[in-house]
């Protein structure tokens, strides 16, 4: 029986409801999803179940299988939101945080060079807003073009 300590069982937890949320939208069987991903189905069961130290690695392979987006997924899921990786695994937002996910500390490193030793944890969270802010806007700003050529058709 697998005894994680006690720093690493929330992770894995989340993760483990993560999947079993993937394994239950992929829409395909869980023997299917098992052989996908090189694995037993028992293993893929007890992977769901939390039962078993969960690897990224199998992590990704599962969610892939199950049609889900892994990085972003896995990031939402171990930053402790079970429910937003359930909610955007499957759709754009999944697909936009992978992305973004992905592309952002290159983007940081170009942008900032040397300054980035000068960030400040304690920023993150204001941060986070102006981008959440910033992305709002370029919507309404879509939005409204996209409004404006329709009506002058």
């Amino acid at each position: 029986m697998y005894h994680p300590t006690a720093a690493a069982r929330p992770a894995n937890e989340s993760l483990a409801r993560v999947l079993a949320h993937a394994i239950e939208a992929a829409g395909k069987p869980r023997h299917r999803i098992a052989n996908e991903c090189g694995m037993h189905r028992e293993t893929l069961l007890r992977l769901a179940r939390g039962e078993r130290p969960i690897g990224l690695d199998e992590a990704a392979r599962v969610l892939s299988a199950c049609g889900a987006h892994p990085r972003a997924s896995m990031i939402l899921a171990l930053a402790g939101q079970e429910d937003l990786a359930c909610e955007w695994m499957h759709g754009e937002m999944g697909e936009f945080l992978e992305e973004f996910f992905t592309s952002l500390p290159l983007h940081l490193q170009r942008t900032l060079g040397r300054r980035i030793e000068d960030l400040r944890p304690r920023w993150a969270n204001g941060t986070s807003q102006l981008v959440a802010r910033m992305l709002a806007k370029h919507i309404d700003d879509f939005v409204g073009r996209d409004i404006a050529m329709s009506l002058s058709r």
